[in-house]
């Protein structure tokens, strides 16, 4: 049997993404996410918050850490690696989110669009620029196309 290490998580950032090179020139993008739960105490439901760190390597982080904002929800795939070390004498360990693809789910507060690193967009675009704008006109058309292509 071949063991499964493969984590997906859709949250918010809980800080602005910190990005960092190696001395080797290798980008680190690290940013923590908040992952909301209900659970049920009784007869109540509580809101339960759990924080993850995650960690993105490469051009991947370089390109992707200037859009990592607090409050900003995204999408997570990756594995789970441990960390450990000694401290003061006591073994301690750490257990982050390796990243390998990240999604941008949606626009924050005065962000004009809605889009993701692949550079579709997920809807709801139009009415986003429309309204930041002050306007209730479509965003700006390519010349080239007349005819309205549905996608």
């Amino acid at each position: 049997m071949a063991d499964i290490n493969s984590v997906v998580l859709v949250g918010r950032l809980t800080r602005d993404a910190e990005l960092k090179y190696l001395n080797a020139g290798l980008a680190v993008c690290k940013f923590s996410l908040a992952i909301n739960r209900r659970k049920k105490n009784g007869d109540n439901w509580e809101d339960e918050v759990n924080y993850f760190d995650v960690v993105l390597w490469g051009r991947q982080g370089e390109a992707l850490s200037k859009y990592l904002t607090k409050g900003k929800p995204v999408g997570v795939q990756g594995e789970l690696r441990q960390d450990r070390w000694e401290q003061d004498g006591q073994k301690r360990s750490r257990i982050e989110i390796v990243a390998d693809n990240i999604q941008l789910l949606g626009g924050g507060p005065g962000e004009g669009f809605q889009g993701s690193d692949s550079g579709q967009d997920s809807g709801g675009s139009q009415n986003s620029w429309a309204s930041k704008n002050g306007e209730n006109k479509s965003p700006p058309s390519d010349d080239h196309f007349s005819d309205d292509i549905p996608f």
